[in-house]
């Protein structure tokens, strides 16, 4: 099949706009229009990876971890993401990355860490509050199921656990139809009044697209009136971290024999022991020392992550049980979690999950 109906799929899955402002998410190299063969999936990329590809025939790289960071000026193989651009292009192989646009979402390597612990109730532990914004629209009454389902069908009105939430207002409008206008209803020149429909929805910015397109397609009107508002709504279906409960309270000590256990850690850092149980955990692959706090107001019992600093360790400050267990070691999981989806969406589709450790940290 073509690239770009695999980058759509996963783009739907987890929409680039919900990537950070520093990262490089999407189709890094290829062309959309290319035939994909076979897949490899990879937390990074890596020289080896790349040979990795290669050597298994797959025209297209899947990476947790983008191959470029940075802007790059030259291509003249003096670097490793150069000499693996280089690479990438003469073998004719499409590398793509999915990385903090996943992490922002609630089924992503947080989830597959929190599976590991059985932990329950699962939810972000910091929603966004940038992604939600209001559609109200005005429709013919005898149109306002038809215009309605069409933009649940397009990604509006859901609302935690619940989908096809609107409010709907009857009342009366009025228009004059001037030279010019092909009315759905009412005479050039005159005053009409149409009873209608104020329908008004929810929706994630990153579909806005969708659901107007799918507003102006369903509506009877010349002209459709309709208004967006931004919200401040906290989003709780995106955002950065998780937090949950475990099964049963654990001894501290005995939960961090478990966290190196599930998660096949060589070894731990952590803060000091607060003498208490823990219950309610927090996670966040790869680099979370910025919801230190946030775990701690949200009475986190522990907190998972990776990169803490020297630093960072001073502000559990009793309160909390800090767990660095390494990036790669928080985030491995995500190469089963894409070879799944991608599997479970393109059944005929060849994906590999690569072999190689990619993690660049060593322990003596």
């Amino acid at each position: 099949m073509k690239l770009k109906q695999i980058t759509f799929f996963l783009e739907e899955y987890a929409p680039l706009f919900l990537q950070e402002s520093y990262d490089n998410v999407g189709l890094i190299i290829g062309d959309p229009e290319q035939e994909i063969h076979q897949a490899l999936i990879s937390l990074d990329i890596t020289e080896d990876v790349i040979e990795e590809a290669i050597t298994k025939q797959c025209n297209l790289i899947i990476s947790h971890h983008p191959l470029i960071f940075r802007s790059i000026s030259k291509i003249t193989g003096k670097t490793s993401v150069e000499r693996m651009v280089i690479n990438a292009i003469k073998n004719d192989l499409a590398i793509y990355a999915i990385h903090t646009n996943i992490d922002n979402l609630p089924h992503s390597v947080n989830k597959s860490v929190s599976e590991k612990f059985r932990i329950k109730n699962l939810r972000i532990l910091t929603p966004r509050k940038d992604l939600l914004r209001k559609l109200v629209t005005f429709c013919p009454l005898e149109k306002s199921n038809e215009v309605r389902e069409a933009l649940f069908q397009s990604g509006a009105g859901h609302l935690g656990n619940y989908d096809k939430c609107s409010f709907n207002l009857e009342g009366r409008g009025s228009f004059r139809a001037m030279e010019n206008a092909d009315p759905y209803v009412g005479n050039i020149g005159e005053l009409h009044f149409e009873n209608e429909v104020r329908i008004e929805m929810v929706y994630p910015v990153y579909r806005e697209k969708e659901i107007l397109e799918a507003l102006l397609q369903s509506h009877p009107y010349e002209e459709v009136a309709y208004d967006i508002y931004s919200l401040g709504n906290e989003f709780h279906n995106a955002g950065a971290g998780v937090i949950g409960e475990l099964p049963e309270r654990m001894d501290e000590k005995k939960f961090l024999e478990k966290v190196k256990q599930e998660m096949k850690c060589s070894c731990l850092r952590h803060s000091g022991l607060t003498g208490g149980k823990v219950n309610r955990v927090a996670i966040c692959g790869g680099s979370g020392s910025f919801l230190i706090q946030k775990a701690i107001v949200a009475k986190a019992d522990a907190f998972i992550t990776a990169d803490l600093k020297y630093h960072d360790f001073f502000e559990a400050e009793g309160k909390i049980l800090l767990v660095d267990i390494g990036h790669y070691e928080s985030e491995q999981f995500i190469k089963e979690l894409l070879f799944t989806i991608i599997s479970e969406k393109f059944s005929n589709f060849a994906c590999f999950i690569s072999e190689l450790n990619t993690n660049s940290v060593n322990y003596f």
